[in-house]
C-alpha cells in the first residue's frame, strides 16, 4: 500500500494521476497547505523541503518501507516500480527524461509564478504579470510544437512527461492563455483529459 500526502495543486495531481494510471493501491492524506500543515514535524520526516506531494511505499524495492518526495522522483519511482509510462529503450528513455526535466525546471516554476502574480500577489505588479504571462505563452508554444509531430511530449507515446505537464496546463485560465491559440496542445489536452484515471486522479484529495 502507498500512502500519498497531497493537496489539490498541479504538483499534487501529478502523483494521484500516476497512481491511478498505474492501478496501484493507495490511500490519500490531505495536507492543507493553506493551513501550513506541510510544516508539521511528522510530514517533514517524509518531505524535508516541506512541499507536497510525498509518498510512503510500505513495499519498497527491498521489501521495506521507503518515502519519496519531489514529483519527478516520485513519478520515476512509480514508473520503475510498475514498468509503466517510462520507456526502457535508451533513446526513448532519454527523450522522456529530458522533457520531464523541462517540466520540472521550466514549465512548473514559470507557470507557478504566473499563478502567484496573476492571482495571489498582495499587490498587482505589471512587470511581473507581463513577464510570467509572456514566458508562459512561450512555454505553451514549445509544448504545442513538440506534440504536433507525434501527439505526445516524449518518445512518441504517453509517458510520465505528459503526466507531469498536464496538471499545469489544466489551469490555463489562471495563466491568461487560451488553448484554442495552441491547436496541437489543445488536442493533446483533450486526449489526456478523456482518460478515466486522469479524471479520477484530479479528485484526490
Amino acid at each position: 500500500m502507498i500512502d500519498l500526502y497531497t493537496w489539490g495543486t498541479p504538483n499534487g495531481r501529478k502523483v494521484s494521476v500516476m497512481l491511478e494510471e498505474c492501478g496501484l493501491p493507495y490511500q490519500a492524506f490531505a495536507v492543507n497547505i493553506s493551513k501550513d500543515e506541510q510544516f508539521a514535524p511528522d510530514f517533514l520526516k517524509i518531505s524535508p523541503n516541506n512541499k507536497i506531494p510525498a509518498i510512503v511505499d510500505s513495499d519498497g524495492p527491498d521489501g521495506k518501507p521507503i518515502s519519496v518526495f519531489e514529483t519527478g522522483a516520485i513519478l520515476i519511482y512509480l514508473a520503475q516500480k510498475t514498468g509503466k509510462f517510462l520507456p526502457t529503450d535508451p533513446r526513448k528513455f532519454t527523450d522522456t527524461m529530458q522533457w520531464l526535466m523541462w517540466q520540472m525546471g521550466g514549465l512548473g516554476p514559470m507557470l507557478g509564478q504566473a499563478h502567484h502574480f496573476r492571482r495571489f500577489a498582495p499587490e498587482t505588479i505589471p512587470y511581473a504579470v507581463d513577464r510570467y504571462t509572456n514566458e508562459t505563452a512561450r512555454l505553451y508554444g514549445v509544448l504545442d510544437r513538440q506534440v504536433a509531430a507525434t501527439g505526445w511530449l516524449a518518445a512518441g507515446e504517453y509517458t510520465i512527461a505528459d503526466i507531469a505537464s498536464f496538471p499545469w496546463i489544466a489551469r490555463h485560465e489562471w495563466h491568461g492563455q487560451k488553448l484554442e491559440d495552441f491547436p496541437n496542445l489543445k488536442d493533446w489536452y483533450d486526449r489526456i483529459w478523456a482518460r478515466e484515471p486522469v479524471r479520477k486522479g484530479f479528485e484526490v484529495p
